[in-house]
């Protein structure tokens, strides 16, 4: 009798682990729709701004500003 107590309680545990699996992947994916053109229009004007030649400047301009300042100054598609 006791077996079958801790058989099931192992069984529910994991239906609780795949139920909270599912429910992250479906909130990522919700994340992902809503923001999803905004972060690829950043990470465009990010790699634009990289490919522009002026390596030197951008990375001397990141190590003076902290992260937070300077995605406020990036504009809507990521370029400075």
């Amino acid at each position: 009798m006791r077996k079958n107590k801790q058989k099931h309680q192992s069984g529910q545990t994991m239906v609780e682990y795949i139920i909270i699996v599912v429910i992250i992947a479906i909130a990522a994916i919700a994340i992902f729709g809503v923001f999803g053109d905004t972060i690829r229009a950043k990470l465009s004007g990010a790699v634009h701004e990289m490919d522009s030649g002026d390596h030197a400047t951008a990375a001397e301009q990141a190590l003076q500003k902290g992260s937070a300042d300077w995605l406020k100054d990036m504009t809507k598609d990521g370029s400075k």
